[in-house]
């Protein structure tokens, strides 16, 4: 069958394809940089006609024109799966994006059969095949579970979205369309790198000393995830493996300098698996039509028991505070929302239980606030407010430049006492204190 006539029989303008949004309906974006971004510029241009028209996102990083569009906030409010840092500012600016709490890897299954069906899915995909097939690119995370909600099938063409090779649910097929755009194919956003930090660096070692030879590895959002793999390329390790839901340069770093193989992978041997990808340039061209390279949904990538089943699994995230409990806060500052709660759970629980796994959530001791007082991130309780990224039955190894607080096994004194010893030195006799308000203190507990 001829593809490029069903094809040809599909092509609109943005601007007609936009025509089926009704007021009240939910729209359903695709993830990271594969999310409308032409399609939403025509959407806005209809501001006047709709009203209250609900738009779910994940990560978005393309401008959110229909939200620029309506600062009354009478016909468009957006909804997010997780907040990335544009995200954020229109949260803060608009007050009119609202989270969507989740565990990564269900989004799939509450897109199917818990959250408001979606009418429209629209999304920015690689160009079509021979075979009639659109590649997801950078964002597969979740795309297939919202088309099978929809009654329209909306995609904008961009010429510079790689083509990702899965996989499984990493592309769509012609048939499966309802409308094709061709856009203007602007660049990509991306995200570079900032270098690593002295502290990134103490971190880093931390990590690395603790890590094999043949370890399978997933870095989270933030730069000291991505600064830690930065510094893994320039270590002894070997013959390292890849699954992770976000694919970042500090994998292509290592891919470089000859650290990943995959050769001792459990599943999915020799293959670095991802759910998508946000970073430079030359990231987004090593993924393109790269065999080694494989993108999946999420409820596989960051299914607990698939990444429990690779052996010496280590997973690394960020966080932004921790208690003496050994509860992790990683997405807000007290109620002001900043990130999500993404794969962190996910990926803490299925590490641990990996043979040989172990689960790492990383910090700066401290931090400067606003009126520039210096405080310690770790403190006796979270701050009001804050929410609970990963519970303390669920957190396993603790960082910052001081070392490593390993929380499985240990009662509450003894978790106390470990993350003490982590803590910045100057707010230690401050915490001690507060724990033995809390009673979990033994006067025989001792700080290196």
């Amino acid at each position: 069958m001829n593809w490029q006539d069903e094809y040809k029989r599909k092509l609109v303008t943005a601007e007609e394809a936009v025509k089926v949004v009704k007021s009240g309906d939910w729209i359903e974006y695709g993830f990271g940089l594969t999310s409308a971004n032409e399609l939403d510029k025509a959407l806005a241009a209809r501001k006047d006609e709709l009203f209250d028209v609900k738009i779910r996102v994940d990560l978005g990083v393309w401008p959110h024109y229909t939200l620029e569009a309506d600062p009354d906030g009478n016909h468009f409010w957006w909804h997010s799966w997780h907040f990335s840092g544009l995200d954020r500012k229109y949260y803060d600016t608009t007050g009119k994006m609202f989270y969507v709490p989740m565990k990564f890897n269900e989004c799939p299954m509450m897109t199917r059969k818990d959250v408001k069906p979606n009418r429209i899915f629209m999304a920015t995909v690689a160009p079509m095949d021979k075979h009639g097939y659109f590649s997801f690119g950078a964002g597969a995370a979740a795309s297939m579970a919202a088309i099978e909600n929809a009654e329209y099938v909306i995609l904008e063409v961009n010429q510079n979205m790689p083509r990702v090779l899965g996989g499984n649910q990493e592309c769509i097929h012609i048939s499966q369309v309802t409308y094709v755009v061709e856009g203007s194919n602007p660049p990509l956003p991306t995200l570079n790198p900032a270098p690593p930090t002295e502290i990134d660096v103490k971190i880093a070692e931390h990590i690395i000393g603790l890590m094999r030879d043949g370890s399978c590895l997933q870095l989270g959002i933030g730069g000291i995830p991505n600064a830690v793999g930065t510094l893994v390329a320039r270590s002894d390790l070997q013959d390292l493996g890849v699954h992770t839901e976000m694919y970042v340069d500090a994998f292509l770093e290592m891919t470089k300098a000859g650290k990943i193989t995959g050769k001792y992978k459990n599943i999915d041997r020799y293959k670095q698996v991802m759910s998508f990808a946000l970073g430079t340039q030359e990231l987004y061209a090593f993924i393109d039509d790269n065999p080694g390279i494989a993108s999946y949904s999420v409820d596989y990538v960051n299914n607990p028991a698939v990444i429990a089943s690779i052996d010496n699994f280590v997973s690394i995230n960020a966080c932004l505070e921790v208690d003496l409990f050994g509860q992790i806060c990683s997405e807000s500052v007290g109620t002001r929302h900043i990130s999500g709660t993404g794969g962190q759970l996910d990926f803490a629980e299925g590490a641990y239980k990996s043979r040989g796994g172990q689960s790492f959530i990383c910090m700066h001791s401290t931090y400067t606030g606003k009126d520039g007082q210096v405080m310690s991130r770790i403190k006796p309780i979270l701050t009001p407010g804050a929410v609970v990224t990963t519970p303390r039955t669920a957190s396993h190894k603790i960082v910052t430049e001081f070392g490593v607080a390993d929380m499985k096994g240990k009662s509450t004194w003894e978790r106390a006492e470990a993350l003490i010893n982590i803590a910045h030195p100057r707010f230690r006799d401050e915490l001690i204190k507060e724990a033995e308000k809390m009673k979990i203190w033994r006067r025989s507990n001792r700080l290196n």
